[in-house]
């Protein structure tokens, strides 16, 4: 167990067999990234490798830091100090669309779906927005066909293309977004809170599609969530955030059974 904000190489290798081995190059690495805004420290002195084909979760209370550390990693807010290495590349200075270039892709907690375009519509502005194109010159029905029916069946949406963003489910919606995370191909998909207003009925296809998109396609998956029976079925490892540091990393089981894990959230809902 490891319970300093560096991830050991045993924590890294006690992963089991859903975990890329060891020996291979980390696919994120960061360094004593921190993040202080106006005095206050948000993010302190994280530290861990993320290897290929890994589910990493990451689990504490609201304010712990955990989206924080999203937005650190994703682009949207600069470190204040600290490295971060996309497959070996240095990307602490390169913003967010740059990374996502390099293979990262990133989910909310809150969607951000557009109401009045169809579940295809989504799917085709992000095959534009990938693309480089402006949506000035927005290409509507017709546009990549086989993309679109590939990815919403991948996604279990097919018989939703033609529907509008409004009218979806919740746990719907959640697909939709991932829908239109898959359009970019990305390797290291960050999903914060998935789960997240999902009906009770449709957490399971959710949680089988993710699980899928890691298994079946090797991807790498970092996720935010608060459901710890998906997070126990889903993850190679469990990294708690405390007061915005890494207070433990390591196997699901050895996280929640450590005394230090216990004490800190005696009383609060991991």
């Amino acid at each position: 167990m490891s319970s300093s904000n560096t991830a050991s190489p045993s924590a890294a290798d006690a992963s089991g067999d859903r975990a890329a081995s060891a020996d291979t190059a980390p696919v994120l690495r960061l360094r004593d990234i921190g993040w202080t805004v106006g005095g206050a420290t948000i993010v302190d002195s994280v530290s861990f490798d993320v290897r290929q084909g890994e589910f990493l979760a990451f689990i504490g209370p609201n304010g712990a830091g955990k989206t924080s550390l999203f937005n650190l990693v994703s682009g949207l807010s600069p470190v204040s100090r600290g490295t971060i290495e996309l497959d070996g590349h240095d990307v602490t200075a390169e913003a967010a669309y740059a990374r996502a270039r390099r293979g990262l892709g990133r989910t909310f907690q809150t969607s951000s779906l557009w109401p009045g375009m169809t579940v295809a519509d989504h799917v085709r502005l992000a095959a534009q927005a990938a693309e480089g194109g402006s949506f000035r010159v927005w290409r509507r029905a017709g546009s990549y066909p086989e993309l679109v029916d590939r990815v919403l069946t991948r996604t279990q949406l097919a018989h939703r293309a033609d529907a509008g963003a409004d009218s979806l489910s919740h746990g719907e919606k959640r697909k939709l977004e991932l829908a239109v995370l898959l359009v970019g191909e990305p390797r290291l998909m960050l999903l914060d809170e998935p789960m997240a207003g999902v009906s009770a009925e449709e957490v399971p296809a959710l949680t089988e599609l993710i699980h899928s998109l890691h298994q079946d396609e090797g991807r790498t998956v970092l996720m935010v969530e608060h459901h710890m029976d998906v997070l126990l079925e889903l993850a190679d490892r469990v990294a708690v955030m405390h007061h915005g540091t890494l207070l433990a990393l390591d196997t699901p089981r050895t996280v929640m059974a450590d005394p230090t894990v216990q004490q800190a959230y005696l009383g609060e809902e991991l």
